[in-house]
């Protein structure tokens, strides 16, 4: 299989999600290969995110899809905790990591804290599928004026 190197200048590299990346990483330790959260999603990975909100897809196929997704992130993450990591004993290729992200939302001036828990299928060290839940109504506060 043939290594595709990853242009670390793609702006799917964002720096305000730089806690997210380091967590999911963390949680991943010792299951995936890679020294960035790019680095280990597989080419062809599928990304569902059990959430509706307007103008927000569901589904993302492929790592480049969801690289230029994350070119237009524009919350500004400062931190990211309480990490807790689950393996299945069935299949044992399945990871589940819980975890909080804190920051500020530039439109509106509000803190953003939410919590998720994220579904990680794994083969052949890298990230092939992964199922998002959080909390909704965290996002909604943060987007709202008061």
């Amino acid at each position: 299989m043939k290594k595709i190197e990853l242009n670390r200048n793609h702006p799917g590299f964002n720096k305000n999600a730089g806690p997210f990346f380091s967590i999911i990483m963390e949680g991943l330790t010792g299951e995936v290969d890679g020294e960035h959260f790019w680095d280990a999603v597989a080419d062809d990975a599928v990304f569902e995110f059990m959430y509706n909100f307007p103008g927000f897809t569901n589904k993302i196929s492929g790592r480049k899809a969801y690289m230029d997704w994350f070119s237009g992130y524009s919350n500004v993450l400062h931190s990211a905790d309480h990490l807790r990591m689950y393996k299945a004993q069935q299949p044992a290729n399945v990871i589940i990591l819980e975890y909080e992200v804190h920051g500020t939302v530039p439109s509106t001036g509000k803190s953003y804290d939410n919590r998720f828990c994220s579904i990680i299928t794994i083969k052949d060290r890298k990230i092939i599928h992964w199922r998002d839940y959080m909390d909704s109504l965290a996002v909604m506060r943060s987007l709202t004026s008061d």
